[in-house]
């Protein structure tokens, strides 16, 4: 690689770190808003609800094809955020006591 390619490299590696710590802070309010949610749920058959789960694809992969993100690409991110956040309220998940 040239040392004009690898200056561009650094510049643009530098960049996607900016935005990598972006979406960390929004990755953390949406771990908030889990965390609240989580809390409503009584039983542990509530943490998924695969409705909301494919209607939530749809949506993100028709907002991918607008915005000409490769569907593919989100379709992937968020089903994997997804499924994090639902380990996540398992391994989190306390019984309520009535």
């Amino acid at each position: 690689m040239s040392p004009s390619n690898k200056k561009k490299l650094f510049l643009l590696r530098k960049e996607l770190d900016l935005i990598d710590n972006k979406m960390l802070n929004l990755l953390k309010i949406r771990a908030n808003y889990v965390k609240r949610v989580l809390s409503l749920k009584e039983f542990k058959k509530e943490i998924i609800d695969k409705k909301r789960i494919n209607k939530i694809l749809r949506i993100i992969k028709l907002k991918s094809i607008k915005k000409g993100v490769d569907p593919k690409i989100s379709n992937r991110v968020w089903k994997n955020m997804i499924y994090a956040f639902i380990d996540y309220e398992f391994r989190n998940f306390k019984k309520k006591n009535k």
